[in-house]
């Protein structure tokens, strides 16, 4: 009974732990998924108000904006393409970690175009941007260099993929049509009159075994004119059966002996 009573409590205890386990993993991910939508939203908000700004404003505060729209999105293109790649092709490993040293620098240039947009000194601030554009242009560059690699990578396994279903089609055609091939025995049998000797183009002279034949036709009309026509066979003389090989039947009555008189 007690040990009835044990075996319960530590399944009850189990259950009770599956439970809790299973409630603090489901709240983790609800929060991370919030946490997402969340960063999607204000990045979204951010893009958008910094395309507003580079198409409605001029001077520092348009060139700063402009500067970090097209930084977030060549680093936000690499990033999808990479992170994409990766999941099928392992050997993009070594590329993923050469954009995460490099959006360490590309957070740290937002970062500073981002203060510069609240700066009052625009004077400053337009000194400023000559070295802010060839960060921003060197830091994109790298990007798109790891993005167009990774899509060319890529495309070129689909091409090779693509060659090699191509050609198991042809071979798959081929082998469906297999009616429209000669059998070996069909053409041999067919080149064989073809290579007969004699019979081929340019041949005039007749076959030693033809003119042997026409000379032996000769011959025999010659024999045949000069011998007057063939000897018939003479006739079989007709030889009377032996009366005492004959067979005798119950039925037959015997043969009377001759007299003489």
């Amino acid at each position: 009974m007690e040990a009835a009573i044990t075996i319960l409590a530590l399944l009850l205890v189990a259950f009770v732990a599956l439970g809790v386990y299973a409630t603090v993993k489901a709240v983790g991910a609800a929060k991370r998924g919030v946490d997402r939508t969340i960063t999607q939203a204000r990045r979204t908000v951010e893009d958008t108000t910094l395309r507003a700004k580079s198409f409605g404003q001029t001077g520092v505060a348009g060139e700063l904006a402009q500067l970090r729209l097209a930084l977030r999105t060549s680093m936000r293109a690499t990033q999808d393409a990479l992170h994409a790649g990766a999941a099928e092709d392992a050997s993009l490993a070594e590329s993923v970690a050469l954009f995460r040293r490099l959006s360490e620098h590309g957070l740290e240039l937002d970062d500073e175009l981002k203060r510069l947009e609240r700066e009052p000194d625009r004077a400053t601030v337009s000194g400023l941007l000559p070295k802010l554009r060839e960060r921003t242009q060197r830091i994109t560059h790298s990007a798109e260099s790891l993005r167009w690699a990774a899509r060319d990578r890529a495309r070129q396994f689909a091409d090779d993929d693509l060659d090699a279903l191509n050609a198991q089609i042809d071979i798959e055609a081929g082998a469906l049509r297999h009616w429209t091939v000669e059998e070996p025995s069909q053409a041999s049998g067919a080149a064989a009159p073809a290579s007969t000797p004699g019979q081929g183009p340019g041949t005039d002279w007749p076959e030693p075994a033809a003119s042997a034949d026409s000379s032996a036709g000769n011959s025999s009309t010659a024999d045949q004119a000069w011998s007057g026509p063939a000897r018939e066979e003479s006739p079989q003389a007709i030889t009377a059966p032996d009366p005492r090989l004959r067979t005798t039947y119950p039925w037959q009555k015997s043969t009377r002996p001759e007299t003489t008189n």
